[in-house]
């Protein structure tokens, strides 16, 4: 059997509002309730189980897009009105990085409601790895 990731939890204080937030930056849906979490299936059916924490450190996802997707997060992105960056350490605001060992691609950074360091990019070029 190949070892795949199937689900992560995610910590939050509101997990609907997180939910939708990332799902709506992502151009995904929410999926109904599933014991006590909210969850966001993606593309490859990994899911992030949003589950209410008072307490918790801020986590680092990171979500591989096609360039067209990456583009429509982008816009949505602008249009809400949401910060992005173009380094982890969110320094370089409005940005957009693009990859020094990987050419063509891209990415960015934001953070969601509820500090949560979310990351964009795009694969780039074939046969490199990093960014």
């Amino acid at each position: 059997m190949t070892v795949e990731l199937n689900h992560t939890i995610v910590p939050t204080r509101d997990p609907q509002t997180s939910a939708r937030f990332l799902a709506g930056i992502l151009g995904l849906s929410v999926d109904p309730p599933l014991a006590h979490f909210t969850p966001v299936t993606l593309a490859n059916q990994v899911s992030l189980d949003y589950d209410r924490m008072d307490d918790f450190e801020p986590h680092h996802y990171a979500f591989l897009l096609s360039d067209q997707e990456f583009d429509a997060a982008l816009a949505r992105l602008r249009r809400g009105g949401i910060t992005h960056y173009g380094d982890p350490a969110c320094q370089e605001s409005g940005q957009v990085y693009h990859g020094k060992r990987t050419a063509g691609r891209r990415g960015t950074y934001f953070r969601d409601p509820d500090g949560h360091l979310m990351e964009i990019l795009t694969p780039g070029g074939t046969g490199s790895s990093g960014r």
